[in-house]
C-alpha cells in the first residue's frame, strides 16, 4: 500500500488589503477588491471564470445564444480582444456596425448577467494580421508599441473610439466591465504600459481591475497592472520538430510557479525575458490564457482532446489559481478584409502562417458554436466553483513533501490540497497528453490539518487509474452535515423540496465511498450498498453511481440532506440554471446542450438526436412543453420529444484530380509557409458537393472527411472556409454560406492540395504523401427546442 502524506501549513497572516491602487466605482453594491491572495466581491471571496470570445469573428445575430452557452458552462465573465484592424482597416473609417458592434456585444453580456473584460490592445496578437495594428498605422511609425508620438497619436484616437462605444457600461453606471487589459505580451516596456493605461483613463475608460499578461518575466509598472498568467496543453508557435514542449508539460504538475516562459516565444525566444517574474506576494494567482484549445499553423498542427483541457484546468485550481481564464472558450472565423486577408502570416513578417479564415482553436465551443467534449469537462469544474469557489478562493495550495523529481517523472503521483485550518479539497491529476501516466494501485492519502485531526482516506486503498483527474472534498459542510470525505467530485447543490442535495461525480475505476461525521447526523438511508460505523463516521460504500444513487441524511438540527452520486458520463451532461420558476438540475443527452434564457423566460435544448431527451431535478409541476413523453429516471423526471433523424450524407463529385504537391517554401525563422494561392488552380484536387435546396440551413453542419495538406471551400468565387489537415473531420456551418450564390453556382466547391514528401510540418497523424481527396460528406442538423421557462 502507498500512503501519500501532506501537511496543510498553519494559516499565514491575514491577506493584505488596500495595498494596491485598484478601486471600484463608488457606491457599487457588490464592490470588487483585491487582496494579495484572492478577490472579493460584495465583501465575500470571489472566484471568477472568464472565457475569450471574439465578437468580430462571429455573426452578430448569433452572439446572444453563444453567450448563453458560455454562461451555461459556468463562465462568469466574457473577455474579448478589441481587434483594431477589424474596426479600422481603412484609416479614419472606424466601424462599429454589424459584427463589429462592440456596444451591443457588451450590452448582451450585461443583459444575461455576464461580466465583460475588453482587452483593448492596441496590439493584441490573437493570430491577426499585424497583431491587430492596421497596416496604415505600421506604415506611419517605425517604432510601434512604444511611446513614439507617431504611434501614440492614433492610439489615442482608437482608445477614444472604444470609450465612446462603452460609455455608460462601466461599474459606475451599473455596467458589466469588471476589468480592462492593456496591450498583450509586452515584456520589457513598463513605461509604455503605464502610458497606455493613463491614455485609456483619459479617454474615459474605467474598471475596478486593470490587467496585463505577465508571462515571460514581464516587467510591469509597479502596482499599476494586475499580472495575469496562462498555460497551454500544446503549441502551434514552436518548431515543427521540437516535440511536446516542456513549457506545456509542466502544466500537468502541481506547482506554485505561475510564470510560463513559453507563451509568446515565437515573438520572444524563451531565453529572452523581461526580467524576474512578477512578485507573487502582492497579487493573487489569476489567469487569462489557460488554453481552451489550440490554433494550428501551417508548420505545426497540434491536436488537443477534451481530457487535456479538463486536466489542465483542474490542476491549475489545485495549484492555487483564484481566477480561471480561458483562451479561447469560443472559436470563430476571421472576417474578410477589404484590403487584405486578416490572418497572421509570413507575408507580414510574423513567424507563423495561419489559415486565412478559420480560427476554430479547437475551443470548447467551436467556430460554428459546436459543443466539444472540453465544454463538458470544464462545465463540471465551473459548477463546482459556482457553489464552492467562495470557500476555495481563500484556501492556500499545499504540496506533499514527496513530489515528482522533474518533468520526466511519470511515476510519482501528482496531487495537492487546498485547505484552511480544518477543511479543504484534495486534487489529483493522473493525465497528460502524449505521454500517458501509469495506474497507481493501493493508494490512500493522509492529510494533516493544523486545527483538526488528520484524515486518512479512503478507508480501503484504491487504484488511481491512468488518465484520471479529480477533486475530493475534505470536511465539507453540506447544510449542517459534515462530509469528512467522498471519493467523488462535488458538482453542485440543488434544492429539492426544501432539502439540499449535493450532487457528486464519480471517477471511472474508483469505488465511491462517503464518510459522514456521526456527530452531525441523525440517520442515513441509502438505496444500495452498505453503511458501517467506524472511527466516529458512517461509511457509505457499495454505491452504484447513477440517477438513483441518492443517499438521504437527517442532520442533528432537524434538516435533511441528500447526496446524489452520478456516474462520470452522466455528470458531464449536467447543467444547472433557473428553469420553470426555480433553480434546477438538467441532464441532457451526450453532445447536446442547454441554455437558460432568464430574461426571455425560456429554456432551450440544442440537440441533433433523433429523440431529444432531458431529465430534470426537481421536476416542475407540469411538463415544460407539449408532446413530451414523461418517465422516471431515478430521482429525476425525464422528458422525451421524438424529433426524427437530422443527419445524412451528400453527393460528392470529383471535378479534377490532384496534380503534383507544391514545393515546400520556407519563410520567417525558416518555417514552412502555406502554399501560394496559385497552387489551388494547378495542383489541387477539386470536388463539387451537392447541397440540396431542402436541406435546413440553420443549425446544419457539413462534416467533410478528407485527407491532404490544405483545403479551401468556395461558393462561386468567394472563399467561405479553409483548413490545414490535422486528422480531424472538417466541420462547416451551412448557414454561413451565401445561399443565393450556392444555388446559382450549383453547389459547394472544395479544393484540396496534396501533402508534399519530406515537408517540415508537424502532424498528429500520418498523411499519405501526394494524396488529396474527400472520402465522404455528412450533414447533421442541430435543432433548437424551446421550452417556456
Amino acid at each position: 500500500m502507498t500512503r501519500h502524506f501532506l501537511r496543510v501549513p498553519t494559516a499565514t497572516e491575514p491577506p493584505l488589503t488596500g495595498h494596491l491602487p485598484f478601486s471600484d466605482a463608488p457606491g457599487a453594491a457588490d464592490r470588487i477588491e483585491v487582496t494579495n491572495r484572492f478577490f472579493t466581491r460584495g465583501g465575500r471571496p470571489w472566484f471568477p471564470v472568464s472565457g475569450e470570445f471574439h465578437y468580430t469573428r462571429y455573426p452578430a445575430g448569433e452572439w446572444e445564444e453563444e453567450l448563453l452557452k458560455m454562461k451555461a458552462a459556468g463562465v462568469t465573465a466574457v473577455a474579448s480582444y478589441l481587434i483594431w484592424i477589424h474596426h479600422e482597416e481603412i484609416e479614419g473609417r472606424v466601424r462599429f456596425d454589424g459584427d463589429r458592434d462592440l456596444r451591443r456585444f457588451a450590452e448582451l453580456c450585461a443583459r444575461h448577467g455576464l461580466d465583460f473584460i475588453p482587452r483593448i490592445g492596441p496590439w493584441s496578437h490573437a493570430e491577426v494580421r499585424g497583431g491587430g495594428l492596421p497596416d496604415w498605422l505600421l506604415a506611419r511609425t517605425g517604432a510601434p508599441r512604444t511611446d513614439d508620438p507617431a504611434y501614440l497619436e492614433p492610439v489615442r484616437g482608437w482608445f477614444t473610439a472604444i470609450a465612446e462605444q462603452l460609455k455608460g457600461l462601466d461599474r459606475a453606471h451599473g455596467g458589466p466591465i469588471v476589468a480592462i487589459q492593456i496591450e498583450n505580451e509586452l515584456y520589457d516596456r513598463p513605461g509604455h504600459l503605464l502610458t497606455l493605461k493613463r491614455m485609456a483613463e483619459e479617454a474615459g475608460l474605467s474598471a475596478p481591475l486593470w490587467t496585463s499578461t505577465a508571462w515571460g518575466g514581464v516587467q510591469l509598472p509597479p502596482d499599476e497592472l494586475l499580472p495575469l498568467y496562462g498555460g497551454y496543453t500544446e503549441t502551434f508557435w514552436t518548431e515543427w520538430d521540437g516535440g511536446w514542449s516542456d513549457t506545456c508539460r509542466k502544466h500537468f504538475f502541481f506547482t506554485h510557479q505561475r510564470d510560463d516562459e513559453g507563451i509568446g516565444a515565437d515573438l520572444r525566444p524563451t531565453h529572452v525575458r523581461g526580467g524576474e517574474p512578477a512578485s507573487t506576494d502582492r497579487f493573487p494567482w489569476a489567469t487569462c490564457e489557460l488554453g481552451g484549445g489550440m490554433a494550428v499553423a501551417y508548420h505545426r498542427r497540434p491536436r488537443v482532446d477534451g481530457a487535456d483541457i479538463g486536466a489542465l484546468g483542474l490542476t491549475k485550481i489545485g495549484c492555487g489559481s483564484v481566477w480561471q481564464g480561458y483562451y479561447m472558450f469560443h472559436g470563430g472565423t476571421n472576417p474578410a478584409g477589404e484590403l487584405t486577408t486578416l490572418q497572421e502570416s509570413h507575408a507580414t513578417g510574423y513567424p507563423n502562417d495561419l489559415p486565412v479564415l478559420t480560427y476554430d482553436f479547437q475551443a470548447p465551443l467551436g467556430e460554428y458554436g459546436q459543443y466539444r467534449p472540453s465544454y463538458d469537462e470544464l462545465r463540471l469544474q465551473h459548477l463546482l466553483l459556482a457553489d464552492f469557489g467562495e470557500g476555495i478562493a481563500p484556501m492556500e495550495s499545499a504540496l506533499p513533501a514527496r513530489q515528482p523529481t522533474g518533468q520526466d517523472d511519470r511515476e510519482t503521483l501528482r496531487w495537492a490540497v487546498r485547505g484552511d485550518g480544518d477543511s479543504g479539497f484534495l486534487f489529483v491529476n493522473n493525465h497528460q497528453p502524449h505521454e500517458p501516466l501509469p495506474d497507481h494501485p493501493d493508494t490512500s492519502f493522509t492529510v494533516e490539518f493544523p486545527d483538526a485531526p488528520e484524515l486518512t482516506l479512503p478507508s480501503v486503498p484504491v487504484t488511481i487509474p491512468q488518465g484520471a483527474y479529480f477533486c475530493w472534498p475534505l470536511r465539507l459542510d453540506v447544510a449542517g452535515l459534515r462530509l469528512d470525505w467522498a471519493t467523488a467530485q462535488p458538482v453542485c447543490t440543488v434544492d429539492v423540496g426544501g432539502r439540499t442535495v449535493l450532487v457528486l461525480a464519480a471517477t471511472d475505476g474508483i469505488p465511491v465511498e462517503l464518510a459522514l461525521d456521526i456527530g452531525t447526523l441523525r440517520y442515513v438511508h441509502t438505496p444500495m450498498g452498505q453503511v458501517v460505523s467506524a472511527d466516529g463516521r458512517f461509511l457509505v460504500t457499495g454505491l452504484r453511481p447513477g440517477t438513483d444513487a441518492l443517499v438521504e441524511v437527517g442532520t442533528v438540527d432537524g434538516g435533511q440532506v441528500g447526496l446524489l452520486v452520478l456516474d462520470a458520463a452522466t455528470a458531464r451532461t449536467a447543467y444547472r440554471g433557473v428553469a420553470w420558476g426555480a433553480e434546477r438540475l438538467i441532464l441532457c443527452g451526450a453532445g447536446d446542450g442547454v441554455v437558460f434564457d432568464e430574461p426571455a423566460g425560456e429554456v432551450r435544448v440544442h440537440s441533433a438526436a433523433a429523440k431529444t431527451s432531458f431529465a430534470v431535478l426537481p421536476s416542475p409541476e407540469r411538463p415544460p412543453g407539449e408532446n413530451l413523453a414523461v418517465s422516471s429516471d431515478g430521482v429525476f423526471t425525464r422528458y422525451t420529444l421524438p424529433t426524427g433523424s437530422h443527419r445524412g450524407t451528400l453527393d460528392v463529385s470529383l471535378v479534377r484530380a490532384a496534380g503534383p504537391a507544391p514545393d515546400t517554401v520556407t519563410g520567417v525563422l525558416g518555417r514552412a509557409s502555406a502554399p501560394a494561392d496559385t497552387y489551388f488552380d494547378t495542383s489541387a484536387a477539386e470536388y463539387l458537393i451537392d447541397v440540396p435546396d431542402e436541406l435546413p440551413r440553420t443549425g446544419t453542419l457539413l462534416r467533410i472527411h478528407w485527407t491532404g495538406d490544405v483545403a479551401r471551400a468556395q461558393v462561386g468565387d468567394t472563399l467561405v472556409a479553409d483548413q490545414f489537415f490535422a486528422g480531424r473531420v472538417w466541420e462547416l456551418g451551412l448557414d454561413r454560406l451565401p445561399d443565393d450564390a450556392l444555388r446559382a453556382g450549383g453547389g459547394l466547391r472544395v479544393r484540396v492540395l496534396p501533402f508534399a514528401a519530406d515537408a517540415p510540418v508537424h502532424l498528429p497523424v500520418t498523411v499519405p504523401v501526394g494524396e488529396a481527396g474527400i472520402t465522404r460528406v455528412e450533414w447533421v442538423t442541430v435543432r433548437t427546442h424551446v421550452f417556456g421557462g
